[in-house]
């Protein structure tokens, strides 16, 4: 199994999506054991923003292929993905401008747009200070985990799982049952995929 390890928080050690990422990829890994793994960190090594480039041989150009034929060749990604002012962090949505592709994983076709990047599994860690469940006051504000759900969709991808720590700003206590729900959902996650 080839998996793809994306991290976007720029906390570093104190970053709950970091730990959840790590958490999601070492079970995967002991599951199956010959697992290849490719990392990157998008805040210690940020992509660019997108922009237009003529040239091919453009460095932009040439990390953006990196990126795009990385996620191409991977049969599961597993995204840090924190929300930051109610969205995604821009380092991770530098990385979803690389992978959404118009000729490599969409098209557009006379009944409308097609997703080309089918079969593969996405688990995304997904850490919130707040409450931002559908249930919650809040819920209207969740840009987050609208935008990544349509945004993989649109490429053909719907295996897309959520592992959820909410609530990790209220206090140490909220904090500290964020992370065990989310490590039961990590377990159940991985014993599903067995």
């Amino acid at each position: 199994m080839k998996l793809l390890h994306i991290d976007s928080s720029a906390l570093g050690g104190y970053s709950v999506s970091r730990q959840l990422t790590a958490d999601i990829v070492a079970e995967l890994q002991r599951n199956t054991p010959a697992t290849t793994i490719q990392y990157h960190d998008l805040a210690v090594q940020p992509l660019p923003h997108w922009t237009p480039v003529a040239d091919a041989s453009d460095p932009a150009a040439v990390l953006g292929s990196q990126m795009l034929e990385e996620f191409l060749a991977a049969d599961v990604v597993v995204i840090g993905a924190p929300m930051y002012n109610f969205a995604i962090s821009s380092q991770l949505k530098a990385w979803i401008d690389r992978i959404l592709v118009a000729g490599k994983t969409f098209r557009y076709t006379a009944n409308g747009p097609e997703g080309l990047a089918g079969g593969k599994r996405v688990i995304v860690a997904s850490s919130r200070g707040g409450f931002y469940g559908k249930d919650t006051a809040a819920a209207a504000m969740d840009f987050q985990e609208p935008y990544l759900r349509a945004a993989l969709a649109f490429i053909g991808i719907n295996d897309i799982e959520f592992v959820r720590a909410e609530g990790i700003a209220v206090g140490d206590e909220q904090k500290a049952q964020a992370l065990k729900s989310a490590r039961s959902t990590i377990d159940t996650l991985v014993a599903k995929a067995a």
